[in-house]
């Protein structure tokens, strides 16, 4: 069942087409990602998404309904969190008072913020850093920290934006892990990634964007080894 439907979906600034017509389905309890050279246009697409941009032309549906011109806390209150690439805590707050925090927010409806912040905790893998000061974190902390936040709001949906950037083969691994805990807890992952092992290992689907257009969409396997990929994104083959 497609959770989200984004429809012929364009945004121009000043006549500066960064998405045209880009028509693609995310699929519930799946990680969809999409990849792309830098400035090809993927920012710009969860910005529409999420509701920090309004597109130029085009539909945007979740669970069959039309949150093309929603504002971002409507969104969210929908269930569509964002996890950002750039973390921004509370550095004075403790873990998991930052968590806590993002508890109180986020998907309508009934809460029990402790049982919520307890369980973003335990599927970040950073129930053992609880009570560290986020100020003090490593960037892959933050990194899960910032996921763990996203999940506090109770999101349907989960928009990852770059997680593993600027990430060592280790703490790439550990990220990894945790996007497959958050879908086999039940939530969608629409992830914007550039490292394309850490895409190959837990992505359902991979769309590929270059110039603002769909170049490609499909399975992994697929993907990297389609010669217009290769040609407008990878430079050779990812096998």
């Amino acid at each position: 069942m497609n959770i989200l439907t984004v429809e012929a979906l364009t945004k121009s600034f000043k006549g500066l087409r960064a998405i045209s017509d880009v028509t693609f389905s995310v699929e519930e309890e799946t990680i969809t990602s999409i990849v792309g050279p830098n400035g090809a246009g993927k920012s710009t697409l969860f910005n529409m998404i999420s509701g920090y941009l309004k597109p130029t032309s085009g539909k945007i549906e979740f669970k069959e309904q039309d949150i093309t011109n929603q504002v971002p806390y409507r969104v969210c209150r929908l269930g569509i969190a964002r996890a950002f690439q750039i973390s921004k805590p509370f550095p004075e707050l403790s873990v998991r008072d930052n968590v806590h925090v993002a508890s109180s927010f986020g998907r309508a409806g009934e809460r029990d913020p402790i049982a919520t912040t307890t369980h973003a905790l335990d599927i970040c893998q950073l129930t053992s850093l609880q009570d560290e000061l986020a100020g003090s974190l490593s960037i892959g902390n933050l990194r899960r920290l910032e996921l763990a936040r996203a999940i506090a709001a109770r999101p349907v949906i989960l928009l990852a934006d770059e997680p593993c950037a600027g990430l060592n083969s280790t703490e790439t691994r550990d990220l990894t892990n945790v996007l497959l805990q958050i879908r086999k807890a039940g939530i969608t992952v629409l992830l914007v990634e550039h490292d394309i092992k850490a895409v190959r290992r837990v992505s359902d689907r991979v769309i590929v964007i270059e110039a603002g257009q769909k170049i490609a969409d499909g399975k992994a396997a697929d993907v990297f080894t389609n010669q217009a990929v290769i040609d407008a994104y990878l430079g050779t083959s990812t096998e």
